[in-house]
């Protein structure tokens, strides 16, 4: 279900994905912090993410992943026809933006990036993001299927009327993937960290950390969690994916 005003910027579709693991005395979520010159978000903490590209479409990947699991059927309804491309954008994104590859080897293994594959991994990630490589190019080369079985369809925004840039925007739910860290990409995104939601609406009200709207009352649903596999139960089980379509305040 696409979305667009023809008086007001065009809405591209999007997917994000907040990726989560276990800590004390909260789990935590990894977040990046975009860069100043950024012409959407500039300056603020966000989840990994990013508009779903044509490529993300291809019938290529129709091979390159495994079904959705038994508990994705509702997720996979709400949505819709382009259901394969926002968990294939997900996952590129994911890559792309955090250096965290949702993947499994051909025998079921999760994927791990080790000392040996490091360097390569890196090199693919610079390149997908310079469009000189497709993420089914990658998974070609390396023998590598999908793991879409472990992002979870969320909840759905659709950026503000006025805004100089507007997405619509369907979110995800992971687990950070095996021995994998993350890492800013110093393109896009200039400082990463992983952070419990607690501490990151604790330093947001503290002027410290610039979080947008959306992110910020993302955020305030997810403090009510304690663990990442309390969280990440609600993800897998959850048969409720709300759509926001928030208004911003009258300029006054």
């Amino acid at each position: 279900m696409g979305l667009q005003n023809v008086t007001d910027t065009p809405i591209r579709p999007a997917a994000t994905v907040i990726i989560v693991r276990d800590a004390q005395p909260q789990y935590e979520i990894f977040m990046l912090r975009r860069t100043n010159q950024a012409a959407f978000a500039g300056g603020m903490y966000v989840f990994p993410g990013g508009r779903v590209d044509d490529h993300d479409h291809d019938p290529v990947y129709n091979n390159l992943h495994g079904e959705p699991s038994p508990f994705q059927a509702a997720q996979r309804e709400a949505l819709g026809d382009d259901w394969q491309a926002y968990w294939i954008a997900g996952i590129r994104e994911t890559f792309e933006e955090a250096g965290l590859l949702l993947a499994y080897h051909q025998d079921g293994e999760l994927f791990r990036i080790d000392a040996a594959c490091e360097p390569r991994f890196n090199r693919y990630r610079k390149q997908l993001h310079d469009g000189g490589v497709t993420l089914a190019e990658i998974c070609a080369t390396e023998n590598l299927n999908l793991a879409i079985d472990l992002i979870h369809f969320y909840n759905r925004w659709v950026t503000p009327l006025g805004r100089p840039r507007r997405f619509d925007t369907r979110f995800f739910i992971t687990q950070a993937p095996g021995d994998q860290a993350g890492f800013h990409d110093g393109i896009e995104t200039v400082d990463s960290l992983w952070i419990s939601p607690d501490e990151a609406l604790k330093k947001h009200a503290a002027g410290e950390f610039g979080l947008m709207r959306v992110t910020e009352r993302q955020l305030s649903d997810f403090a009510q969690y304690r663990s990442a596999a309390e969280f990440l139960d609600m993800a897998k089980n959850n048969r409720d994916f709300p759509f926001h379509q928030p208004v911003l305040p009258p300029a006054d």
